[in-house]
């Protein structure tokens, strides 16, 4: 192919430019003409230059990519305003591919570089400038076809910004062949199960799969086969160092560029910690809803125990709402300030503030400003049942010391004292400077019923009563492992 001559108008169909001067090259033959246009039509930029580099021809995608129309016949080697090599360092026009070629007159084919126009849009492209001789060998010019790697730009930061999604995802992320080989591992992937990428690419995924699901492989390959897609299936899967886990498992079908499957994506997350909280929450509705009915169990029992002892509806709603607000006073201790949705433990408190709060309604004296009772000896958490039996019973003792004993009158004073016997917790209930104390034996009231329905078979130990002259005295004993805080 021979050097272009123009003449001096623009080409309509091939966007071609000529300069109006004496010098400028001259169509040579009626072929070149129609290889001019063939180099048109083209989709990819092609421009020509003479043996010093200025150009002489461009097609329109060549003007697109640039951004500009070059002078024809001055301007030089390439025509884009400017030139930059793939890191960004400046390239000058006079160092671009195609002045490479020129100068050491050979191809140099696939050079990357970037073009910028005018607008500051930055193309990257490759060149692939091949020079041109004439008969005789003698160098004529250069021919240079540009492809634009825009989308390929693209497509790459696409894929490495996937990649590296994929590399800090949280969750395992595989990829396998259709015959089960895994080809593809994430960093989540080694953090749950525990094989490094080069430990397991190019093994079979069943490595993964315990012994008695093997049969889930098989399946899953013929439905990726058939195009399906699998959500969130819950399994079992088996670690490195033999541990099994429990995961959600979503697969994919990959597709080749024509559409066929050609292997399966698998994303799978620990699910350990979500049937932990799961359990947790069923164990908490469970513990509610036996504690509920045990509420109800209770007040049924509070009510008809109380109505024994009550002479009229008024003495009985009066008995029944005190001794419910002193066990409401009792839940309150063992609620947490805090709630927690995992780690929950059985909240506590402990027999000396238990009383204290029992007893909290008869401190205030005016007529005596000492202490009304006193409480010494080792303290004791309980839990459980245990805080609701203990309140029942100390609810009792301090009704009674109201109406009868010791805090019936301003000078009574209450001694309450605990100490450990083996495997056994003693606590005794002293009441000193009360009204004269009648010889008196256990009957069939509220107290008496509730010592024996609680003391013994809920606390595991036995209540004894002692009506002396100077004030009742009452030894309870329970067994240390029935209040529920060992």
């Amino acid at each position: 192919m021979s050097s272009l001559s123009l003449d001096s108008r623009d080409d309509d169909a091939g966007g071609i430019e000529t300069p109006l001067s004496d010098n400028r090259l001259r169509q040579s033959s009626v072929a070149d003409l129609g290889v001019q246009h063939i180099l048109e039509a083209l989709p990819e930029p092609i421009y020509m230059t003479d043996a010093s580099g200025r150009i002489t021809f461009y097609n329109s995608a060549a003007a697109e990519m640039w951004g500009v129309r070059p002078e024809i016949g001055r301007s030089e080697f390439c025509g884009s305003w400017k030139l930059y090599w793939p890191d960004g360092t400046p390239l000058p026009h006079d160092e671009c591919p195609m002045a490479a070629t020129l100068k050491e007159r050979r191809a140099n084919r696939g050079l990357e570089a970037v073009a910028e126009r005018p607008d500051g849009t930055r193309i990257p492209f490759l060149a692939f400038p091949t020079p041109l001789f004439d008969a005789d060998g003698n160098l004529t010019g250069a021919v240079n076809m540009l492809v634009d790697l825009t989308e390929r730009t693209i497509v790459d930061e696409t894929a490495q910004r996937f990649s590296a999604i994929v590399e800090s995802s949280d969750d395992a992320i595989i990829a396998k062949d259709l015959k089960g080989r895994i080809i593809s591992w994430n960093r989540g992937a080694e953090r749950l199960f525990g094989y490094t990428a080069a430990e397991i690419i190019g093994r079979s995924v069943t490595i993964l799969i315990p012994l008695d699901r093997h049969d889930e492989e098989p399946d899953i390959l013929g439905r990726i086969r058939r195009g399906e897609r699998i959500d969130h299936y819950e399994t079992i899967r088996r670690r490195k160092d033999g541990t099994l886990v429990e995961i959600s498992l979503s697969v994919s079908p990959i597709r080749s560029r024509d559409g066929r499957v050609i292997g399966a994506s698998k994303i799978a997350r620990d699910i350990t910690e979500r049937r932990r909280a799961e359990e947790q929450q069923h164990l908490l509705i469970r513990e509610m809803d036996h504690r509920v009915k045990n509420l109800f169990a209770l007040a049924g029992s509070v009510v008809s125990l109380s109505a024994r002892s009550a002479s009229t509806p008024a003495e009985l709603a009066s008995t029944v709402r005190d001794r419910l607000n002193a066990l409401a006073q009792a839940h309150a201790l063992t609620v947490p300030s805090t709630s927690e949705a995992t780690g929950r433990t059985e909240q506590t408190t402990t027999l000396h503030r238990l009383i204290e709060t029992i007893l909290a309604p008869y401190h205030d004296c005016p007529d005596n400003p000492q202490p009304r009772a006193t409480i010494a000896g080792p303290d004791i958490s309980i839990g459980g049942a245990a805080v609701t039996s203990f309140a029942l019973l100390l609810h009792e003792f301090a009704t009674n010391a109201a109406k009868y004993g010791a805090l019936s009158v301003t000078e009574g004073v209450l001694n309450i004292s605990c100490h450990e016997e083996a495997d056994r917790f003693v606590l005794t209930w002293t009441e000193r400077g009360g009204p004269p104390v009648e010889r008196q034996t256990d009957g069939d009231g509220f107290g008496t019923v509730l010592g024996k329905a609680t003391v013994r078979n809920q606390l595991g130990g036995e209540i004894v009563r002692d009506w002396k002259p100077e004030g009742l005295s009452i030894r309870l004993a329970v067994a240390l492992d029935r209040l529920g805080a060992q």
